[in-house]
């Protein structure tokens, strides 16, 4: 299977139910807990909507017409600085050592430089290794203690990079 078959586009109103079980079905193999992560955001059932604001912007990862992963832009909660968040990034394994995860992130970052932000920080855990190494190789780098207020006290790895 090569990239092609893969399209990354903007999120459609029709992809929150196919989304929603990508998110939760990754955070359940992962053995991510349901609390404290995005598993029980109210946004995960609504995509499409949490994502029609000013400055965001969230982008699926679709193959042979099916939603198989996603990340988002938007601006970091209770934080004063210019920063943003990188948010629900989640691929199913089909998705996975494919390239699709740095071509996303690129498609995010290039937004958030278009909105004008200045960082971008993001939450992940521990024993989410693949995604912690992919967030280092496009220029992550890990932070003492967490910026903002994401709601999600479950992840406790907290990284940074300037845009």
């Amino acid at each position: 299977m090569t990239s092609e078959n893969f399209i990354i586009r903007e999120i459609k109103s029709t992809d929150n139910i196919e989304l929603s079980k990508v998110i939760r079905s990754v955070i359940l193999e992962m053995g991510a807990p349901k609390t404290g992560t995005a598993y029980e955001d109210k946004a995960t059932d609504l995509m499409f909507e949490t994502y029609q604001k000013e400055k965001v912007a969230y982008f699926v990862v679709e193959h042979n017409n099916k939603v198989i992963g996603g990340a988002g832009i938007a601006k970091l909660d209770n934080c004063e600085a210019n920063i943003c968040e990188l948010q629900k990034m989640y691929f199913l394994p089909i998705a996975r050592g494919k390239g699709l995860g740095t071509s996303l992130i690129s498609k995010c970052l290039e937004k958030a430089k278009e909105f004008g932000f200045e960082n971008c920080y993001l939450e992940t855990m521990p024993y989410m290794e693949a995604a912690r190494k992919l967030y280092k190789k496009n220029g992550f780098v890990n932070l003492d203690k967490p910026m903002g207020n994401t709601g999600h006290y479950s992840c406790n790895v907290w990284m940074l990079k300037k845009i």
